[in-house]
């Protein structure tokens, strides 16, 4: 009987690298038939174990051809790798994406394992399909149409041993291949939890791209727990005029049984018992409520309802700010009520209790400072669905996320349609100067519209050095609350509570272990909530059906940085290391710069980078 490709490598080699495999993977069989299977199709194709690897990398102009032809790949990729990234600092480790053929394009990664990856080719323009290197993650998962992981001798070619992959396909919502998203690192440095990490980011890719193709036709978002809407688990169902299915995200086919193919076969009075007309309606809703509907076979499905304005309606209205720009409210199961932010930290206790006060005066704006991710855009949107004006429109328009010559065009829009409603200028600070006197103007034409305004900056101080209008300043500021940062916060575990509650529903939300209460005491979180919140999303997935979450169930990264704190050791009277002195430094300069890293940097006089390298303990990651 043949023996499978880890136990035959091991008995041939009879070294360290085999075992380890062992004892660190668990010992599926299914995996193992899937690395055979593979390896024989290598031998298949004549390849050799023990050949040169083939290091030949696409000519430039072939490689620009190549990312021009997947330029949409790349754009909405980009940001999620990063983000990937982030959750495995630190670890010898690498993100690659690459095109449906298998060719790399866009690779970011730790300095040290670049260097190590490029010398067995890890690099774009470089194809890693099966028939060019073997049995490897990138190639296999191609073949498979699966997410794969290949650790370390489970390679076909010697050369790669020292490597564990772990990648999986991202599809369209037609169910077509687009590439391949993977992590590759150091064997030594497998974790059980990428694999976890590399699927919920390319679910995210995957959303993406779904919300493009289809932000204006009707949409239906639904999951079997009410809580999972608005996360990445739910499914999402494009519906066409005629009733049929025109695409699905992974979790829909997922939670419906079906493949993609056969989900366009479907209409959606067979799939959710409604027409298109009530799931319209639905969406029209001021305050739309999840549907609750009992499909065949006696599966109950909580679904709400999102309808995109059609193309040709678009293009009679004013500039619409893209969703980079303006936006509803923040995505979640629903919107955030005051009291979620009063969790027992005295200074936001003083700041709820004085929003309550003012929930329904339009003569007040409310001005938003502090760091970013403190959550001044939550805030400033649980006061407009506290108040009267809740069936009234909310915009946000992001003043630092467009352009100067849209910004006028998006204002005008954002304010037309913001009569009688809620207007959030974010990042107030970014508007030109030559704008700043139009928002004057625009905010006086509506006494009825509620203003807010968010900001990191002391714009007093810009004010003083002629950058921001002192007529505006006013406008914004009829009351300035001031939002402490994350790792100031007396209330995170109770706070920590709050967020699990929220993603998991009251009645399944795991409680906190002492041990991980403790760490996250300790971490600076220079992302604040929402850092806390993208953890501890991650942490639930990670610990799967375990009722409490324990430190290792948070992104590694986020373990590496979890040290005591240097202004506690400092305030204790323990001895202060170099390191400790540093870091008291750097975070009283984030503190009187109000989370503004260019101004904190230009007051200590380093730079930007040097500050990140700090809070994150690590060199900045290096972009090919």
């Amino acid at each position: 009987m043949a023996m499978s490709p880890r136990h035959s490598v091991a008995a041939r080699r009879g070294d360290l690298v085999a075992p380890l495999a062992a004892s660190m993977l668990p010992r599926d069989p299914a995996h193992l038939q899937r690395i055979e299977a593979s390896h024989l199709r290598c031998t298949t194709q004549g390849l050799s174990r023990i050949e040169s690897l083939d290091l030949a990398r696409l000519p430039r102009a072939d490689l620009a051809t190549a990312r021009e032809r997947n330029q949409r790949l790349f754009t909405h990729a980009a940001p999620v790798m990063d983000l990937l990234l982030e959750q495995i600092v630190n670890t010898q480790s690498m993100v690659v994406l690459t095109d449906a053929r298998g060719t790399i394009l866009h690779a970011v990664g730790d300095d040290d394992f670049l260097e190590r990856a490029a010398k067995v080719a890890l690099a774009p323009g470089v194809n890693w399909s099966e028939p060019s290197k073997g049995t490897n993650a990138i190639g296999t998962a191609l073949v498979d149409e699966l997410p794969t992981l290949v650790h370390a001798d489970e390679h076909y070619l010697h050369a790669n041993h020292f490597l564990t992959c772990s990648a999986t396909p991202i599809v369209d919502p037609r169910g077509h291949v687009l590439g391949v998203l993977d992590v590759t690192g150091d064997h030594r440095s497998y974790h059980r939890h990428t694999m976890g990490l590399v699927k919920m980011s390319a679910r995210m890719i995957e959303n993406h791209w779904l919300a493009d193709d289809f932000r204006h036709v009707l949409r239906l978002h639904f999951h079997t727990r009410p809580e999972y809407l608005g996360t990445l688990m739910e499914g999402i169902v494009a519906v066409g005029d005629d009733g049929r299915c025109l695409g699905a995200n992974r979790s829909a086919q997922e939670l419906l049984q079906l493949s993609a193919l056969a989900l366009r076969m479907h209409p959606i009075q067979a799939l959710f018992g409604v027409s298109v007309g009530e799931a319209i309606d639905l969406a029209r809703r001021p305050l739309p409520v999840p549907m609750t509907i009992t499909r065949p076979g006696g599966t109950v499905l909580h679904v709400q309802s999102h309808y995109g304005r059609p193309a040709q309606r678009e293009a009679a209205l004013p500039a619409a700010p893209p969703p980079a720009a303006a936006s509803l409210a923040p995505a979640g199961p629903a919107p955030l009520g005051l009291d979620d932010f009063d969790t027992g930290d005295a200074r936001m206790h003083t700041v709820v209790h004085q929003l309550k006060l003012l929930l329904d005066s339009t003569a007040v704006p409310l001005l938003f400072c502090g760091e970013t991710g403190t959550g001044k855009e939550w805030l400033a949107h649980a006061v407009h669905h506290a108040s009267r004006r809740r069936s009234q429109p909310w915009q946000v328009l992001r003043c630092a996320a467009l352009p100067p010559g849209q910004l006028e065009a998006v204002l005008q829009a954002a304010l037309s349609r913001t009569e009688g409603g809620s207007l959030l200028l974010d990042d107030i600070e970014a508007l030109p100067l030559p704008l700043q006197g139009r928002v004057v103007h625009g905010i006086a034409s509506d006494p009825g519209r509620a203003v807010f305004a968010t900001t990191r900056c002391d714009l007093h101080a810009l004010v003083r050095e002629g950058r921001f209008r002192d007529d505006l300043l006013f406008r914004v500021e009829g009351l300035a609350l001031q939002l402490p940062p994350l790792r100031r916060r007396t209330d995170i575990v109770a706070l920590a509570g709050a967020v699990l509650a929220r993603v998991c529903g009251e009645s399944r939300a795991p409680a906190i272990s002492p041990a991980l209460q403790d760490v996250l005491k300790r971490l600076a979180w220079p992302g604040n909530l929402h850092q806390l919140v993208h953890a501890l999303q991650v942490a639930v997935q990670l610990a799967g059906d375990a009722p409490v979450l324990l430190p290792e169930h948070l992104p590694p990264s986020l373990l590496q940085e979890a040290e005591p704190a240097p202004q506690q050791a400092l305030r204790t009277g323990a001895a202060a290391t170099l390191h400790d002195v540093e870091m008291a430094s750097v975070h009283a300069a984030l503190e009187q710069a109000q989370g503004n890293v260019s101004e904190a940097a230009r007051r200590l006089g380093v730079s930007r980078n040097t500050i990140y390298r700090k809070l994150r303990g690590t060199a900045r990651p290096r972009r090919t």
